[in-house]
């Protein structure tokens, strides 16, 4: 028998799962509660654990819990526990190391000169071959993150002063990381040398803060800044903030994906704005797919920009035919034999009166393994639909993501086995059309795709990473670790 749990997580195993946010803040007496805030409006990007720790000009606190944060950190007493005029936060998805209260972040370690912490958006795809060189110095690893290397490597830096072992430890790692730190003296956020994940810089009435998203200073209505520079470390003090550049300059390669989906649709990543984004993909999308139809109708709530964008293009009417359920809880439901045919309309339901009779095109982000676009297909068929088209506001998923994004492995990806012909017989559509690699790249503003030099990355569809999957690929690349060199990096 199958209960609402399984059921769930089924449909939650045929999407891609959001990475994690990170939000910081230096020098606001109630720094605790402003990240907490902060990190509400990031839920989207992980909403299965999250922790704040905090610093009050003596001690350290630290509060990590499961579940989400209006569930959590709402309780009696947590934001007593809380002091401090600085903290950092992290809400997660486990893409690295799995569930468990031990994997929370931001981790929190006693280094030999303070207390040290640690936020991570993103993955490390070499902490496995860093981590085993540390073990077989004697280090001994809490957890099983990738996020926790860092914390070994600044601890085991030999150099003299906090920021150049933060410098030490960033250089030793690969792949994408937004990291935000956090001292008795200072706050350090840091992005990859590639960009590959978001991180921007507001200010609250003088108090500095770093966020995954804008989103987030929106809410605690607080200043943007800027967005920190791929390669860029920023380290603020009592007496301000200081911009490094500790890596070697290279072409950027922010995730395109955060366009698509993970991103707030009223967050503005990398001077654009999401939601007009997802419209103009919307509007690609109708250009290169057109279709005879008589309504658009999104899969919410992710595709709901782009067939906006695609309606207007296509001069076919917007409607919403289908209503997507915010409440779904995981208890209420008793295990039985029905749950098993409720499938996706725990989540979704059909707009009958507005499907029934008519041709529609369904917009969707992204297809996965392609069982829930199945079973969306036909709870619009059963509700009427005389025709029924889908459009994916991307090009086909045919690759794994190594950077902080929980992906199903590529041979269970529908679009690495199946031909499109072959994924809409196995949907059931009347026909399917994805956004193409250009158009994609046309919708966030450029001109199309440098096949030479991507201007994004764009693995998960091309299969190109930008950089080594050492931990991936059964390489070990200790011989390359200043941790092994007398001298340091």
């Amino acid at each position: 028998m199958a209960d609402a749990d399984d059921v769930l997580s089924a449909e939650a195993d045929d999407h891609f799962h959001d990475e994690c946010g990170v939000f910081g803040i230096f020098g606001r007496q109630d720094a605790a509660a402003i990240v907490t805030l902060g990190l509400h409006a990031l839920q989207h990007r992980g909403q299965e654990a999250a922790g704040i720790v905090s610093y009050d000009g003596t001690q350290f606190h630290v509060e990590r819990h499961v579940g989400l944060i209006g569930d959590t950190f709402t309780k009696q007493g947590v934001m007593d526990r809380l002091q401090g005029n600085r903290a950092i936060g992290h809400t997660r998805y486990a893409t690295t190391g799995g569930a468990g209260i031990r994997n929370i972040q931001p981790f929190f370690a006693e280094l030999a000169d303070g207390g040290f912490a640690v936020a991570h958006n993103g993955n490390l795809t070499n902490a496995m071959t860093v981590q085993r060189a540390l073990q077989k110095q004697g280090a001994i690893f809490s957890s099983t993150s990738d996020t926790e290397t860092l914390l070994h490597l600044v601890a085991t830096s030999k150099e003299r002063d906090l920021n150049s072992r933060f410098i030490d430890a960033v250089r030793q790692v690969e792949g994408a990381f937004s990291l935000v730190a956090m001292t008795a003296k200072k706050m350090i956020g840091c992005r990859d040398p590639l960009g590959i994940r978001p991180l921007v810089l507001g200010d609250l009435d003088g108090a500095w803060i770093l966020a995954s998203e804008t989103c987030a200073l929106d809410i605690i209505g607080a200043r943007f800044v800027r967005d920190l520079k791929p390669g860029e470390m920023v380290v603020v003090t009592a007496k301000g903030i200081e911009s490094l550049f500790p890596f070697e300059p290279q072409k950027t390669r922010f995730c395109i994906f955060e366009y698509v989906y993970f991103a707030r649709p009223d967050s503005s990543v990398e001077g654009r704005n999401v939601y007009e984004v997802r419209k103009r993909i919307g509007a690609e999308l109708a250009q290169e797919n057109p279709v005879e139809a008589d309504i658009v109708v999104p899969v919410p709530d992710s595709g709901t920009p782009a067939a906006i964008g695609f309606s207007q293009a296509a001069g076919i009417p917007f409607e919403l035919g289908i209503i997507r359920n915010h409440y779904v809880g995981r208890t209420f439901i008793q295990p039985g034999d029905s749950i098993r045919h409720m499938g996706v309309k725990l989540k979704h339901n059909a707009n009958r009166r507005m499907i029934e009779g008519k041709r529609v095109v369904l917009v969707d982000d992204s297809i996965v393994r392609g069982t829930t676009s199945q079973k969306i297909v036909q709870m619009v068929r059963d509700a009427g639909a005389k025709e029924v088209h889908m459009r994916i506001a991307s090009p086909p998923t045919s690759a794994s993501c190594f950077y902080g994004v929980d992906t199903p492995e590529k041979s269970k990806l529908l679009a690495s086995r199946m031909s499109i012909q072959e994924m809409a017989e196995f949907i059931r559509v009347d026909s399917l059309g994805f956004l193409t690699i250009d158009g994609l790249y046309r919708a966030v503003g450029e001109a199309g795709r440098d096949s030479e030099q991507p201007q994004f990355c764009d693995a998960c569809f091309t299969g190109q990473y930008p950089t080594r999957l050492l931990d991936f690929e059964g390489h070990d690349n200790v011989r390359t670790l200043s941790l092994l060199s007398t001298s340091g990096a």
